[in-house]
């Protein structure tokens, strides 16, 4: 039976369940995912190194050959990628991957010109940009503090790096013409019991205060800022001074955003129930996909249930135009072009199997105390001919199919990857 026939036979089940098959690939495929900058080159970035360290509890592990080693190598990359994966997408660059032609340029220091390249890239290829400070892998990071640091010469310099890149992310958002969304993930804690939980979380608030909340330069419009929680780290096993409450608190009263990733809290505990807690009061979210196994380890994510889960909470909340929606995960024990193609796959899958959810048939089962057929309806979900459908996506998108684009990652492997 060819593929077009499936289809067709998709859609007929799917309207019988009043599911309008074709308007949820659309929708699905509108839906900007930005990935990560840094699965090409194994978060080492592209800076002119002095000194610096590999502070901040950041590990790719695995020495697979092909590593990007220039931005050139790594924007090639990042093109071959988007060939591979269908949808809207948008490309979220650390501040350690700034292109200064080799010289020397101090984080604090960093400015738009250091990020043009980029910025003509992301015009060339329309890909927005998104963009991190990066508060981790430099000798002013060593104590295992920043932003919290009690030493006020580090506490400044990382307020400083702050604004710098809030300063980026607005010319990046004029060069875009719409908006930049920066994400602030500060790995500050300590690997033992610290003696004063209260006195950093104090001078955070008083930093963040600084570099955001109070800080007038930045175009808050432009400027779309997040907080980001963490459960534990490498070297930060027993406290993080940005917790989930911690954040949370901090994003409410300051009015910006609060970004949950997957792999961020217990190693049993799941985001999907939190996103109906969290939007009952937060104006928006940034969710980091990634995929945890038995601790933050950023695996590559897959098209498992947590996935689904995830999505089919913002489905049934009808909740996409309050999400940002990112990967996060770095593996450098397989091929990197393949990692990222396996998980932004993944992922628009999931948008598009949570498209696809009767949802309004399941709040009316559930709320006249049909709870079985609620149930029954939720499992069988499961074996609809969702890959039919998926297939048409990617035809749709002019991205080869499943079982089809691997073939075009050997190639690049063979022609590209090998020469580095």
């Amino acid at each position: 039976m060819k593929k077009t026939n499936e289809y067709g036979l998709a859609v007929e089940r799917y309207k019988k369940i009043g599911i309008d098959a074709s308007k949820a690939l659309n929708a699905a495929l509108a839906v900007p995912v930005s990935l990560h900058c840094w699965q090409v080159d194994d978060v080492v970035g592209f800076e002119v190194k002095a000194g610096s360290t590999s502070g901040g509890g950041i590990m790719a592990t695995g020495n697979y050959p092909g590593r990007a080693r220039t931005p050139a190598e790594a924007r090639a990359d990042y093109e071959k990628v988007l060939s591979l994966v269908p949808g809207k997408h948008r490309l979220n660059v650390h501040a350690l991957y700034a292109d200064t032609n080799g010289k020397q340029v101090d984080r604090a220091e960093l400015k738009p010109e250091h990020f043009e390249s980029w910025m003509k890239w992301s015009r060339s290829n329309a890909v927005p940009l998104d963009f991190n400070p990066s508060y981790f892998a430099h000798p002013m990071a060593d104590s295992g503090f920043t932003l919290s640091s009690g030493d006020e010469r580090v506490r400044k310099y990382w307020v400083k790096h702050a604004v710098a890149s809030r300063k980026i992310a607005v010319a990046m958002a004029k060069s875009n013409k719409g908006v930049c969304h920066v994400n602030h993930w500060i790995p500050d804690g300590a690997k033992d019991l610290p003696a004063d939980r209260w006195g950093y979380r104090a001078n955070l608030t008083k930093s963040l205060d600084e570099a955001i909340a109070n800080e007038r330069s930045v175009d808050k419009k432009l400027c779309i800022d997040y907080v980001e929680s963490k459960l534990f780290g490498i070297g930060s096993e027993e406290y993080v001074v940005g917790s989930t409450e911690y954040y949370s608190s901090y994003a409410l009263s300051r009015k910006i955003g609060l970004c949950m990733d997957m792999g961020h809290y217990h190693p049993t505990e799941t985001i999907h129930d939190k996103v109906s807690s969290f939007l009952q009061f937060h104006q928006r979210l940034l969710l980091h996909v990634s995929r945890p196994m038995r601790w933050d380890s950023d695996h590559v994510v897959i098209f498992n249930d947590d996935l689904k889960n995830l999505f089919l909470e913002i489905a049934r909340g009808n909740a996409w135009k309050k999400v940002a929606i990112a990967t996060d995960y770095f593996d450098a024990s397989i091929n990197r072009i393949a990692a990222y193609a396996i998980g932004l796959r993944a992922t628009r899958k999931a948008i598009l199997f949570a498209m696809l959810d009767p949802s309004a048939e399941l709040k009316r089962l559930y709320s006249s105390g049909d709870k079985a057929g609620c149930l029954a309806m939720m499992d069988e979900m499961k074996t609809m001919p969702f890959g039919a459908v998926w297939s048409e996506l990617c035809k749709k998108a002019g991205i080869p199919d499943d079982g089809e684009w691997m073939d075009e990652v050997r190639k690049y492997e063979k022609k590209v990857l090998a020469g580095r």
